[in-house]
């Protein structure tokens, strides 16, 4: 019998635990595990990106003209959107990463996790914000006209 299949009592949980499970199969965890989620979320995205963009970069060697081509549709609208959300996703994984470290290795870091939560999202916003509009200026101005 798997460990999933077996039952609170019989497992010896909480009677939180128990609830959780009798409720549903799907966790509705806490604001860690939401984030624990999308660290590996924005870890993997980070990765495939450095993968494509490693390999655009060999192309100038193989053929520049096809580089040339690459490099163009880079300054695409959906591109520019795709950067943002790059961006987005290099800023949690790093702010998360650092909350990942206090709480290993600080003895109050277990504690104030949950604060340290709430300050990186903050600090996530406080940056993303203005980091976007700047981001996306020129895209918006050259779709709807301006300067």
């Amino acid at each position: 019998m798997s460990t999933t299949a077996s039952t609170a009592a019989s497992a010896g949980a909480s009677d939180r635990a128990g609830a959780s499970r009798r409720q549903g199969t799907f966790y509705r965890g806490d604001p860690g595990m939401w984030s624990w989620v999308l660290h590996r979320i924005t870890g993997v995205l980070t990765f495939f990106f450095l993968f494509v963009h490693v390999l655009d970069t060999a192309l100038v060697r193989v053929s520049p003209n096809t580089y040339d081509q690459v490099i163009e549709t880079y300054k695409t609208p959906i591109v520019n959107l795709l950067e943002v959300g790059l961006v987005g996703a290099v800023l949690f994984h790093a702010l998360n990463g650092i909350r990942v470290m206090l709480v290993d290795f600080w003895s109050k870091g277990p504690k104030l996790q949950k604060a340290m939560l709430w300050v990186i999202g903050v600090v996530w916003v406080v940056v993303m914000v203005p980091g976007a509009f700047f981001m996306l200026k020129r895209t918006v101005e050259t779709l709807f006209g301006g300067n």
